[in-house]
């Protein structure tokens, strides 16, 4: 019975994985700014709606203003700055009311401002930046698994038991390689590798935040909507840290 069952999981996993695959080529081969701001809404505020209740919100309302915020981004061109105009919001409305909990604006910061530096990614550099950020975080999350299986035998860290640091190490040298190629298109050679290991280390810390979190909640996934797969932020958390830091050595080195 559990062979079967871990066959089906594998199944469903495989399943999943090339239909969103499948999903961002469509996406990536439109290149449409609507099209494209209207994606990263939905996959936005499914992973805002699991945020909330791994940090144990249970207020439907930060649902609405989560959704007016991404409608903002949609027309204001710096994205990555309204989490800062939201904080400034919040906390006004925190000594105003005196009656706001504090963890309220968590959702506002993971996972609102990656993907907030996310789309200003996709507007100031197009979506060939997301190509390379795709490949920096997925090449790392692969490459870390095979590698670890392989010959992983140290520990990484506690947060995730199952990660070693020969994966991670592996996983980082892989996604560089294989990202550079695409870091050279927009940058030269030395800025394309620094940018692409900065990254790809950065995806590595954003995968064991939301390990951190899920411990915290006491669950296993961030959620069920990917079957195979768990949750959104179980599938972004990576990106949620490579974009901010992509975004911010973009704007500086170039």
């Amino acid at each position: 019975m559990q062979i079967m069952d871990k066959l089906n999981s594998s199944k469903d996993r495989v399943i999943t994985g090339l239909g969103l695959l499948a999903a961002v080529l469509v996406v990536g081969f439109i290149d449409s700014f609507l099209l494209t701001w209207l994606v990263l809404g939905i996959v936005y505020l499914l992973a805002f709606k699991e945020a909330n209740e791994l940090f144990g919100i249970d207020n439907n309302s930060l649902f609405f203003y989560g959704a007016l915020l991404w409608l903002v981004a949609l027309f204001y061109p710096y994205g990555d700055d309204l989490f800062v105009i939201a904080g400034v919001i919040f906390f006004g409305a925190v000594a105003y009311t005196q009656n706001i909990p504090w963890k309220n604006f968590l959702p506002f910061l993971y996972p609102t401002a990656g993907m907030l530096f996310f789309w200003t990614l996709y507007q100031e550099y197009g979506m060939v930046s997301l190509l390379w950020l795709i490949v920096a975080v997925a090449g790392t999350d692969v490459g870390a698994y095979y590698v670890g299986k392989s010959i992983g035998k140290t520990q990484f860290c506690i947060t995730s038991p199952n990660k070693t640091m020969e994966g991670v190490v592996g996983g980082v040298v892989i996604a560089t390689l294989l990202s550079f190629f695409i870091g050279i298109t927009f940058v030269d050679l030395t800025k394309a590798i620094i940018i692409s290991l900065l990254v790809s280390l950065a995806s590595i810390f954003g995968d064991l935040f939301e390990s951190y979190l899920k411990r915290q909640a006491g669950v296993k996934d961030s959620g069920n909507i990917l079957p195979g797969h768990g949750g959104v932020l179980d599938r972004i958390d990576g990106y949620l840290f490579g974009a901010i830091v992509m975004l911010v050595l973009l704007r500086g080195l170039v």
